[in-house]
């Protein structure tokens, strides 16, 4: 049996639960399907290496951060035919998050409004996971570890929480992506101008150079960014990367926009809205970035990722890899393979 018709099957089921208590019922499924073998039967894609940020990846189809804040499910998720699994966002102390409900689906429209809020169990947690999964034991492939700020610290002291998750996730990363773009954590996105932005990748290099030199080892830094800016403000961005000699840029987080999804249940909820509405928004900001970039550095494109031929936009728009997240809840774990398919050299 495919693996569209399995997830066809599964799929009204999870759609008739609370979206949050779905994702926290499908992971653990996942993890003893699993440990019984059974995601070993999970058609893979092709080999179709990548080199991007010196990292070679098997095919240039990734997870994207966010379905794993813990870095609980590695192994399980791995199966699925990823290039690359990314975990996270992790800030250094343990959260909640924001009072539930904070997760709804919108199936007319194929998207997804979250606020969430970094909820997670703190980073030596996460580094626990981390050392702990075969994934990483083994070095079978990319790990990213996305790290992040904690909601109450003072959005003057968030560079402190960048460098305390930098220094414990550096020796278990292939890269390190630093999230400034969620719109769920109050001032975050601040950060993604001017002077802010400056100082804190100024700081996070000086940290990565050091650690490098600590582990023998370098580890990429990759900058995730909001689809929700202008010509100007990607300028500002690009500017800032190349100047501080930053390794990547990962194109887009979820936006606030709400053109597409006004007058629908659930339409006008507060937070970040995903899937197929921010499709055109993240291309945008990718073309802005290839523009202003070159072959500077690479662009790791997300967001409205649905069906494989949106995978060949993204690269036809300027991004090397790309990564899934919200498609997978519409479309489920084929969509990995088809994507591998359509971008495939």
């Amino acid at each position: 049996m495919s693996n569209k018709f399995l997830y066809s099957l599964a799929r009204p089921m999870l759609f008739s639960m609370d979206a949050e208590a779905a994702h926290h019922f499908t992971l653990p499924a996942l993890k003893r399907a699993a440990s019984l073998g059974l995601t070993k039967l999970i058609q893979q894609p092709k080999a179709d290496p990548r080199t991007v940020m010196g990292i070679t990846f098997k095919n240039p189809v990734g997870l994207a951060a966010g379905l794993d804040k813990d870095g609980a499910y590695i192994d399980a998720l791995a199966d699925l035919g990823f290039g690359s699994i990314e975990v996270g966002t992790v800030t250094p102390r343990a959260q909640p998050g924001n009072p539930k409900p904070r997760m709804f689906r919108l199936p007319e429209a194929h998207a997804i409004i979250n606020r969430m809020g970094f909820n997670n169990g703190g980073v030596d947690a996460f580094v626990a996971n981390v050392q702990s999964s075969r994934f990483y034991q083994d070095k079978a492939g990319v790990l990213g570890l996305n790290i992040g700020k904690n909601a109450d610290t003072p959005i003057e002291r968030a560079t402190d929480d960048y460098l305390h998750c930098l220094e414990k996730v550096y020796p278990y990363a292939s890269y390190v992506t630093v999230n400034i773009s969620s719109p769920n954590t109050k001032n975050l996105r601040q950060l993604q101008g001017g002077s802010e932005l400056d100082g804190l990748l100024s700081t996070l290099k000086q940290a990565q150079l050091r650690l490098a030199d600590q582990h023998q080892r370098y580890v990429p830094l990759a900058l995730k960014i909001a689809p929700d800016m202008d010509g100007d403000q990607v300028k500002n961005i690009a500017d800032a990367l190349i100047r501080h000699q930053i390794d990547g840029v990962i194109a887009t987080n979820t936006t606030l926009n709400r053109d597409a999804v006004t007058g629908m249940p659930h339409g006008a909820e507060a937070g970040g809205l995903s899937g197929a509405p921010v499709f055109q928004f993240s291309n945008t900001v990718i073309r802005l970035l290839k523009a202003e970039l070159g072959d500077a550095l690479p662009i790791i494109g997300v967001g409205g990722i649905m069906q494989g031929s949106d995978a060949k936009v993204k690269m036809d728009c300027g991004a090397q890899l790309v990564q899934l997240y919200s498609g997978l809840i519409y479309a489920g774990p084929a969509l990995i393979k088809d994507c591998a398919d359509a971008v495939r050299n």
